[in-house]
């Protein structure tokens, strides 16, 4: 029955018209109400699916946390190339992507952190486990980058990879301050002029 419900184009409706509200006004703005219009589905369909507003916010992480992000820059797709043009290209897309029209209102998972860690424990774990899955498939792409590009000093790829997230994160914030998602862009420049020092290239 669990297995039916997770599996529904009605439940793939609510998620998405959820996701566009709360990227564009935030979680507390956003009612169930407002999730089945832009859906066109009724509140007995949300709650067929979730159980409260909370449930469908812990679907959309468990949804938007793999797809928000691209395979890495450690896909199959681009083993041939060297690893520290992997993760350029890897920083490049982010740049790009939210200067587009679906990057503009930021990261639904920093948008959740920032919203909701004081008064969510459960999304706020949920939250911290996402950032750290994120951090490790960017911590082995830089592994790589180690193997082939001797480093000019003695560099732990766990703080980078983290630092990368800060980054991204941190400019995002800046970036819908100031109505200037430019802001991504610059930063991530500064972000692999610091990598191409580190690693000497």
């Amino acid at each position: 029955m669990r297995t039916a419900r997770t599996l529904s184009p009605a439940r793939d409706k609510l998620l998405d018209a959820a996701q566009r509200l709360m990227l564009a006004k935030g979680y507390p703005a956003t009612t169930v109400d407002e999730i089945c219009e832009a859906a066109r589905l009724t509140k007995g369909s949300f709650f067929h699916y979730f159980d409260s507003k909370e449930d469908l916010a812990k679907a959309l992480l468990d949804r938007y946390a793999p797809s928000g992000r691209p395979s890495g820059p450690a896909s199959p797709s681009m083993k041939e190339r060297d690893p520290l043009e992997r993760v350029f290209d890897y920083l490049d897309f982010w740049a790009r992507f939210h200067e587009g029209p679906h990057g503009r209102n930021g990261c639904l998972l920093g948008n959740f952190a920032q919203e909701l860690s004081d008064t969510h424990p459960e999304i706020r774990s949920m939250c911290a486990r996402r950032f750290d899955e994120w951090a490790a498939i960017f911590k082995r792409s830089l592994d790589e980058v180690k193997i082939k590009h001797r480093p000019s000093v003695p560099l732990n790829t766990q703080g980078i990879a983290e630092h990368f997230i800060a980054v991204l994160e941190g400019s995002l914030i800046l970036g819908k301050a100031h109505r200037d998602m430019g802001m991504v862009r610059r930063n991530l420049r500064h972000f692999k002029r610091y990598l191409k020092l580190l690693f000497q290239a």
